[in-house]
């Protein structure tokens, strides 16, 4: 049965700012980075479910819950958090990230940034998006609602552009969940950031000489996963990983004997 015990704590990053993090059971060190939206409490699933034989570190990035943050965000400020956390962990860390956390995750390992290994799962690039392209017409509406103060508008623009039904987001709208969502919906240009325009960044993927697994879903779009295929291949020690039946929203107890087995290789 996972271990459940966890700690509550703070790293400082470069800049000052205090990036909330939670840490799980005893053992190698394991750090969560999580997609647009999560934030270390989204991530407790699979931090359970993989503390058994990993301590787990799961955190809310810049700007969400616990997280402080400061105006004039850069990918540098994410990566520098994100080294603030692993510094916070130990030596020898493995990394996990889901989504634009995957991204981050490999910005970060090319940056230098000391990663042990790398799993991701679906990291949010597009094939047909290529270097220079400008950013999908549901970016620049996102970007543009927040910039009038639209946060929940925005909200429900990527929610609809990431799978959601119509009427499931009106439903989620009227929930309490809605708020809790809403709360963090303004980092959302930071992930735009993060993954940039939305193409593979092939280049920078070359500059990454760690093992990383590259996981998708089964059942995820075709271009989804061909994105992971192609992530995979870029990397000079990269392998591709399929779950049978998953979509974008993976199920904890699938992906974690996937991500535990690979970091304990």
């Amino acid at each position: 049965m996972e271990n459940m015990s966890r700690t509550l704590a703070k790293a400082r990053s470069t800049d000052g700012t205090l990036i909330a993090y939670e840490q799980w059971g005893d053992g190698p060190p394991v750090v969560l980075v999580g997609g647009p939206l999560s934030t270390a409490a989204t991530d407790a699933p699979l931090a359970g479910l993989l503390s058994d034989r990993f301590r787990v570190l799961t955190y809310d990035r810049r700007g969400r819950a616990a997280s402080g943050d400061r105006s004039g965000h850069t990918v540098e400020r994410e990566i520098e958090d994100l080294a603030a956390v692993i510094e916070e962990a130990g030596e020898a860390v493995c990394v996990h990230g889901t989504s634009s956390g995957g991204a981050l995750a490999l910005r970060a390992a090319a940056a230098g940034v000391p990663i042990a290994q790398l799993s991701l799962y679906e990291p949010p690039f597009l094939p047909s998006v290529r270097a220079g392209q400008r950013p999908p017409e549901q970016v620049r509406r996102i970007l543009g609602l927040l910039a009038s103060g639209r946060r929940g508008d925005a909200l429900a623009v990527f929610l609809n552009g990431a799978g959601m039904p119509e009427q499931t987001v009106a439903r989620v709208r009227g929930s309490a969940h809605w708020e809790v969502l809403e709360s963090v919906a303004h980092t959302l240009p930071y992930d735009h950031r993060v993954t940039g325009n939305g193409s593979v960044p092939t280049a920078l993927l070359r500059r990454v000489g760690i093992r990383v697994m590259v996981v998708d879903g089964g059942a995820s779009p075709t271009a989804t996963r061909e994105a992971a295929r192609l992530v995979a291949l870029a990397l000079p020690r990269g392998r591709h990983r399929t779950l049978t039946g998953q979509t974008h929203e993976v199920a904890p107890h699938v992906l974690a004997p996937l991500v535990g087995d690979f970091f304990a290789a």
